[in-house]
């Protein structure tokens, strides 16, 4: 009787998938061929790119999670606290590989290509409720903070994967993420 594989391992084998080749090339050959298995046996596991890709972007925003967690020890007053504690484990080059997976995402959810625009907005809400949790103060307030935060670390993170580790270094200097702020220019 042959090896009998596990949805973990087909998930890991899809996640190795999207690492090599991008999001939108994650299909059930490439990982079947991956795995060196059938692949309607990554089809019984995930019945619809969209269960498989969903599980991608879940295992990636558990990496993620588990980056940042041990470094986040809230609560904290406000957004840029929590950006301030996780801009240094952020600006990473494993977290660069997670971030162009989640950036590919987007630019897809964006166009309206499914399952990404479905997917996608329910991840960055996930990633928001995180963030909140973290944070002080009313539910309200949290919520806006967290925003806030998601909204400054993602755009450092894209600007780090399109313009070079200097530049975000430099925006996260002049948004006070970093180091003291650098005086107005003349």
């Amino acid at each position: 009787m042959g090896h009998k594989h596990t949805s973990t391992e087909i998930l890991d084998g899809a996640v190795a998938v999207a690492f090599a080749d991008g999001l939108s090339r994650v299909t059930y050959g490439r990982v079947a061929a991956h795995l060196g298995i059938s692949d309607r046996t990554v089809v019984y596991y995930f019945p619809s790119k969209e269960d498989l890709v969903g599980e991608v972007l879940l295992a990636l925003g558990a990496r993620l999670v588990d980056v940042l967690a041990p470094a986040m020890a809230g609560p904290f007053p406000d957004h840029l606290a929590l950006a301030r504690r996780a801009w240094p484990v952020l600006a990473d080059e494993e977290a660069d590989r997670v971030f162009a997976l989640f950036f590919e995402a987007n630019g897809l959810a964006a166009t309206g290509l499914a399952p990404y625009a479905e997917l996608v907005p329910l991840l960055v809400g996930r990633w928001v409720d995180w963030a909140a949790g973290l944070l002080e103060g009313r539910r309200d307030r949290r919520r806006a903070e967290a925003e806030a935060a998601v909204a400054l670390l993602d755009g450092l993170l894209l600007m780090r994967l399109l313009g070079g580790g200097g530049a975000a270094d430099r925006a996260a200097r002049r948004l006070g993420v970093t180091g003291r702020r650098p005086p107005p220019p003349p």
